[in-house]
């Protein structure tokens, strides 16, 4: 198989030329353009840097990768992005912020790294991305309308604005709708994400690199212990920083502006 290639949409400010970029990664199950909004207003309030709406692989038009399906062959495919020195940071949220940092931790061009409600720990697989592989098992494979697969979600007990969210992943064959994921790769992804330890890249960052972990206040995702061992990193270190946002683990839904505001300045 031809080994496949990241698809990743450019956002730039009106007129701008920027020499930094910075690499947006979505979640599991997501694409690039979910950061979109957030992006365009970042670039706006700061149009000397670019973003970067990175599929990350076997996800949104970012296919034909050749396994192993791992989170570090996600991170290393960033490394093939035609940025080179310019990709001065990354930002990543859940699934992707894991990618982000084991990405910041071998890219010695990377001087930011911005994790989005996500923690560096390993542990056994479970919660609600672990749960969705399930019941996208379940369901039907093909739909005649994505109406459908709204009502085969919501039947399994996924909230209606997250069903209609996971059908941006239906494809129209010309006589239906299918999923385009290919769920032994997510589940190789998602075990690869909950089995990966990237303490070291927090504790013991390379001396290039700054670490922002942002907590959504209303998400366990980022718990009280794990945010104790990143305060104890910000004082050691003095180049870990942990912000509290008010919001849900969708903190680009929740509260696009705080994140905005964060990154206008933080960047």
């Amino acid at each position: 198989m031809a080994e496949g290639r990241l698809n990743a949409q450019e956002v730039v400010g009106e007129g701008s030329d920027p020499e930094a970029w910075l690499a947006v990664l979505h979640g599991i199950y997501g694409a690039g353009r979910n950061w979109g909004s957030v992006a365009r207003k970042v670039v706006e309030a700061r149009p000397d840097w670019g973003a970067l709406l990175v599929d990350l692989r076997q996800h949104g038009d970012s296919t034909g990768f050749s396994p192993p399906h791992t989170l570090e062959a996600a991170a290393a495919d960033l490394r093939a992005l035609p940025h080179g020195g310019r990709l001065r940071a990354v930002l990543g949220h859940s699934f992707g912020g894991k990618v982000a940092l084991a990405h910041a931790r071998d890219a010695e061009t990377v001087e930011q790294v911005w994790v989005v409600d996500s923690t560096p720990d390993a542990r056994e697989p479970g919660g609600s991305a672990w749960g969705m592989l399930g019941v996208l098992r379940r369901v039907p494979e093909r739909f005649d309308d994505r109406d459908d697969a709204v009502a085969a979600l919501t039947a399994e007990g996924v909230q209606k604005p997250i069903a209609l969210w996971m059908t941006t992943n239906l494809e129209w064959t010309g006589e239906e709708y299918r999923w385009r994921l290919d769920l032994d790769d997510m589940e190789s992804l998602l075990r690869s994400f909950f089995e990966a330890d990237l303490w070291e890249v927090v504790e013991h960052p390379p001396s290039r690199l700054e670490v922002h972990l942002i907590r959504a206040t209303e998400s366990s995702v980022l718990d009280d212990a794990a945010a104790e061992r990143v305060r104890a990193a910000e004082e050691a270190t003095g180049r870990v920083h942990l912000h509290d946002v008010a919001g849900g683990h969708w903190l680009n839904a929740d509260n696009p502006a705080a994140l905005v505001a964060l990154l206008r300045e933080g960047l």
